[in-house]
């Protein structure tokens, strides 16, 4: 039979405190063996074994919760898959490091001994406007996979023209570029704009390693400037007229839009395009206002929501107006997929984002609504609209 243990001699065995042994009791990861005539918790030789396996996967970055609920508690015998999505977890936790650690050292090259505190704030918005993006970046491809390339979308309704002079404001990955390289008309000239600390650092690197592989006449050059400074955009400027100018997803970023798109049509050419988009469209708001009615759910933020993106849209075109005399919608649309119904409704979650009470209360019974959708079809397919506004002097 094996001795048992009290928790400060396991804890000892195994190189933890008493205190983390009763932690992961608490936890449910780790549970006594027996309990002594004085009610004290006793292990055993498997609880050690249980004790090191925790130890050993919180080493790895695993979460307590993680460990309860796919490695001790189930026992799970497939260790392979586990690890790999460890992995995975594990570099997007690097990436995100390294991200933080270009926006520091970005912030520290531009502003060097004139750096204040109003900087920092700086450096943690642009952190948090890239993570959403991520995320926002990783969603769309997990349930949208099924749909046609959505920059390959895009990339067509722009029209390309031979030996065109391309300004891409905020290029970030590039997925324009890269999603359509062989795509792209011979001779054209990009000129490509965006900060250090983000997505283009490693669109540099494609470039290096890609320099060769674009079509006849391609050049792609790559400026790291803030476009909300003078100097990224007397840089710019020196190579105008453009016959095409790119300004994609810069309202979510830009502290004053209307200053860049001002700037823009200074150097766009007689005949160009300034391509500019906002977020501007409510497809999903109006799906899950559908979705209330049905169920007979009373939401009035629902419609606030709606209104405030039809002024949004309307305040842009107004804006874009100021500045060129002709400006068209041109609406594209793809459709995400899911079927799995907690996965839709903490989508929901977080579009709503300040209503996380309301939508919780209502959790069980949008769940119980969408997975009936799921049954019947398969899966819950939304089509969703973006907007975006091709605009000519």
């Amino acid at each position: 039979m094996d001795k048992k243990m009290t928790s400060g001699e396991i804890a000892k065995k195994a190189g933890v405190s008493q205190k983390a042994v009763r932690l992961y009791d608490e936890k449910g990861l780790l549970k006594p063996a027996d309990y002594s005539e004085g009610n004290y918790r006793l292990y055993d030789n498997a609880s050690l074994q249980i004790l090191e396996k925790i130890v050993a996967l919180k080493a790895i970055g695993f979460s307590l919760e993680e460990i309860r609920d796919n490695l001790v508690a189930g026992e799970a015998v497939n260790v392979e898959e586990a690890l790999r999505m460890q992995l995975k977890n594990m570099e997007e936790k690097r990436r995100q490091i390294d991200n933080v650690i270009a926006a520091i050292n970005g912030a520290l090259e531009r502003r060097g001994s004139e750096l204040d505190w109003d900087d920092v704030a700086s450096i943690v918005q642009s952190i948090n406007i890239d993570r959403k993006a991520d995320e926002h970046h990783w969603d769309a491809l997990k349930h949208t996979v099924q749909e046609p390339d959505w920059y390959v979308k895009i990339f067509d309704s722009l029209e390309f023209k031979k030996k065109d002079k391309i300004l891409d404001l905020g290029c970030g990955y590039a997925k324009l570029w890269r999603n359509n390289r062989d795509r792209i008309p011979e001779g054209s000239k990009i000129y490509a704009v965006d900060v250090r600390g983000g997505w283009a650092d490693d669109f540099e690197k494609y470039l290096a390693d890609n320099k060769d592989s674009f079509p006849k006449g391609v050049k792609i050059s790559l400026l790291f400037e803030d476009l909300e400074t003078d100097a990224a955009w007397e840089k710019i400027e020196k190579n105008k007229e453009y016959s095409m100018i790119i300004a994609h997803y810069l309202g979510y970023e830009l502290k004053d839009p209307e200053a860049m798109v001002a700037r823009a049509a200074g150097c766009l050419s007689g005949k160009g395009v300034f391509s500019y988009n906002c977020p501007g469209a409510d497809s999903w708001y109006r799906y899950l206002q559908d979705v209330f009615t049905e169920l007979k759910i009373k939401a009035p933020f629902v419609d606030e929501k709606i209104a405030a993106k039809k002024k949004m849209a309307d305040d842009t075109v107004e804006m874009l107006k100021k500045y060129f005399n002709k400006v068209e919608l041109v609406t594209l649309s793809n459709k995400w997929h899911y079927t799995d119904a907690a996965e839709l409704f903490d989508k929901f979650k977080e579009i709503f984002d300040g209503q996380e009470k309301f939508m919780i209360s209502k959790r069980d019974k949008l769940e119980r609504h969408l997975e009936k959708k799921m049954e019947k079809d398969g899966e819950v397919v939304i089509e969703t609209f973006a907007y975006f506004w091709h605009c000519r002097k």
